[in-house]
């Protein structure tokens, strides 16, 4: 199964302390808006959001059509049939994406100690 591009989506308390901190640290920032309490840091290929406010907890995240630098794959795995193979193998989801839908697409699971992973599509399904 090819998840797609793998980050972290730290949920932050203060986001200017968070993005100086994780800029001491190599990062810079690749996307996201600091106004509007997200941003997206990278260092080499390692990626992490930080988000104040959105989330209760950290996140696992796959991006489904996108490489390491946000650009779109011309073939990759779509997020529904991600999403179909876990049902299958019997993995209850928390969130599920719209089986029908074919564009950016999402859905979420919580691992055995309580962790979130999303799965979030930012690209239309391959055709």
């Amino acid at each position: 199964m090819r998840l797609g591009n793998f980050s972290v989506s730290l949920a932050v308390k203060d986001i200017a302390a968070s993005r100086a901190f994780y800029e001491n640290l190599g990062f810079r920032q690749i996307g996201g808006n600091q106004a509007q309490n997200w941003l997206i840091l990278q260092s080499g290929t390692t990626t992490i959001g930080l988000f104040q406010g959105m989330f209760d907890s950290n996140i696992m995240t796959f991006n489904p059509g996108w490489d390491h630098t946000g650009s779109t794959l011309s073939e990759f795995e779509d997020v529904r049939d991600i999403q179909q193979r876990l049902k299958d193998r019997g993995i209850a989801l928390t969130t599920e994406a719209d089986a029908s839908s074919s564009g950016p697409a999402s859905f979420t699971l919580v691992d055995p100690d309580g962790n979130m992973i999303l799965f979030d599509q930012h690209v239309d399904k391959p055709r």
